[in-house]
């Protein structure tokens, strides 16, 4: 039986023909692989590509219907907004996430973390004032705050936000969180998480991390009106999309000392441009989508998605179909 052909395409990025030559390698013997960093870059190899494994490279509707013989789009990612899901269901393309390998759970859950001990210890202007030769103690003071005896709101309890909740309770934080669906009792009463409507989450939380996955429902979730719902001294922490805040209306509460400060490990677009507001915003931790990507989880994550191919090409079915 003559091999299938495998199209893997990594933006540049994140780490481009290197990281994808890197995850050709592991079909030895069981595909042939052409390694890109744009769908538009090779037409034939997308034309004969009977799977594209896309680590943030655009699927749009044009590649599908280019791609006559394609059976399979696998994103090498819990998101998918980067591929026309809808044109790949009109196809009968499934399209496949990594979702319920974990394989991102613990580093974006610590990521969660460091943002927001960052944002409570001021770590960013203490180590500039020091840098600068500032001793900042006396002007930093006021500000030094404790996660303990704080309310954390979890935005979207799945895999990535029960392990935010569960490390929660070890910092003395009690956890509300808002989902679409209820969590099951036992996993309530294990995480210590009660479920309340997200406009009253961003009412009494002191700090609000998101970890829903993106689409139409949670564009611009946290805009103007529901940031204006926060109080004056909470963090907005952001490690899923950053499509899911309407960032100028974050930088338009920042600047105007509305809300206390923001952590964020994803944007839209991506990369910021120069011109981004949060790039000067006061009381800002950025980190450069980051939380995915340690060492450990890389490779989880480069496993679980070559798995899920490799299921599809034994024959079998594959995991984390989203259309």
């Amino acid at each position: 039986m003559p091999l299938k052909n495998v199209l893997v395409a990594v933006a540049p990025h994140v780490g481009g023909r290197r990281a994808g030559s890197a995850l050709g390698t592991l079909f030895p013997g069981q595909a042939k692989v052409t390694v890109v960093e744009s769908l538009d870059e090779d037409p034939e190899a997308l034309r004969e590509a009977h799977v594209v494994l896309t680590a943030l490279v655009p699927v749009t509707a044009g590649h599908l219907d280019a791609a006559g013989a394609l059976e399979l789009v696998q994103c090498s990612s819990h998101g998918y907004e980067h591929v026309d899901t809808e044109a790949a269901a009109r196809r009968g393309v499934p399209v496949c996430t990594i979702g319920s390998s974990g394989a991102e759970v613990h580093s974006v859950a610590e990521q969660a973390f460091a943002l927001m001990l960052a944002l409570a210890k001021q770590v960013v202007p203490a180590h500039n004032a020091l840098a600068g030769g500032e001793w900042a103690l006396p002007r930093l003071r006021g500000s030094l705050t404790e996660l303990s005896g704080k309310t954390l709101g979890v935005v979207g309890l799945g895999t990535i936000g029960r392990e935010v909740a569960r490390r929660a309770a070890a910092f003395g934080m009690t956890v509300v969180y808002a989902s679409r669906t209820p969590a099951a009792p036992e996993v309530e009463e294990r995480l210590g998480a009660r479920r309340l409507p997200l406009e009253e989450l961003l009412r009494v939380s002191d700090y609000v991390t998101l970890h829903a996955s993106l689409n139409d429902s949670t564009r611009n979730l946290l805009d103007a009106a529901r940031l204006a719902l926060l109080k004056p001294t909470a963090f907005v922490v952001n490690t899923a999309r950053g499509a899911m805040v309407d960032q100028d209306a974050l930088a338009d509460a920042l600047e105007r000392g509305r809300l206390a400060g923001a952590g964020l490990d994803v944007y839209d677009p991506e990369p910021p441009g120069a011109g981004f507001r949060l790039l000067k915003a006061p009381n800002v931790v950025l980190s450069p989508h980051a939380g995915g990507v340690t060492r450990e989880a890389v490779v989880r994550i480069a496993l679980a998605a070559v798995q899920n191919v490799s299921e599809h090409l034994g024959g079998r079915p594959p995991l984390d179909v989203v259309n």
